[in-house]
């Protein structure tokens, strides 16, 4: 598997992406995205992928793209680069932010690929933060507090961060999403959150493989009360959480290999 930096590109609307297009997008802080693992030039979860984009970009520019264009794009960014890399996808508008020009505005599409990932070993201590993600429903850049609450987390000996309402549940970690394992059943935390798209191929494939799942609020006092926990996202289905601010767990290794036997069931898609 070859990770050399030369082999990675970046497309804007399916062409190569000339330095002269990118220099603004560094201060691009109106834009949202998805991120994908590709193995084999094949991905997981694409349908999840597109309709979060879709949704996003209602929400954002008040239109969408044909769905077949994305897949186009996408399609251009994994035939031009290695067999397995990481995608981010990310719409942005060409007329920048604190403009009204970007409100109504057909989003251009920047696809950027890296090298592939499958994210930390674990299992993970995570920090408590009481902070709620603006627009946390949308996967969006500019989002400072992630990494400030990440690095905070690794100044007191903790590994990353947990989110926790002004209700007093949890509800994330900085890029991650929670679950919890009561023996027998998976748990998702009941807030406002980032439906993430392992989640969701996570929670569809449970389904098939008739494990059972619910939603709870959880707090910090509840989770005394849980023997598991875990984080996901686009690198992976499943790494053990083993404390939660002065809560302990055990690493449960059947829960995660339930995680990760529910996304090997996911079907690939071949763009």
């Amino acid at each position: 598997m070859s990770t050399n930096a030369s082999n990675f590109q970046a497309h804007i609307n399916g062409q190569p992406a000339t330095l002269s297009e990118l220099i603004p997008l560094a201060f691009a802080g109106f834009a949202h995205f998805t991120a994908m693992q590709v193995r084999d030039r094949e991905v997981k979860g694409l349908d999840l992928h597109l309709a979060r984009l879709q949704k996003a970009s209602k929400e954002f520019f008040g239109k969408m793209l044909p769905e077949e264009q994305l897949v186009s794009y996408i399609r251009t960014a994994i035939d031009k680069g290695p067999k397995d890399q990481s995608l981010t996808v990310t719409l942005f508008s060409s007329h920048g932010e604190f403009t009204a020009a970007s409100m109504d505005a057909e989003p251009d599409v920047l696809v950027r690929s890296s090298a592939p990932a499958n994210g930390p070993k674990g299992p993970l201590r995570l920090s408590r933060v009481d902070h709620e993600r603006p627009l946390a429903s949308i996967k969006h850049v500019g989002e400072a507090g992630k990494t400030y609450y990440l690095h905070q987390a690794l100044r007191q000996g903790f590994d990353d961060a947990a989110f926790v309402d002004r209700h007093g549940r949890l509800s994330e970690a900085t890029f991650w999403n929670l679950a919890f394992w009561d023996g027998e059943t998976v748990i998702w935390p009941q807030a406002t959150i980032l439906q993430g798209t392992m989640m969701g191929i996570v929670q569809r494939q449970l389904n098939r493989l008739g494990i059972a799942q619910r939603h709870e609020e959880i707090t910090i006092e509840r989770l005394q009360e849980l023997p598991g926990a875990a984080v996901m996202n686009s690198w992976t289905p499943g790494i053990a959480v083993t404390a939660i601010a002065t809560t302990a767990f055990a690493e449960i290794t059947p829960f995660i290999s339930l995680l990760h036997k529910a996304y090997q069931a996911e079907p690939n898609s071949v763009l």
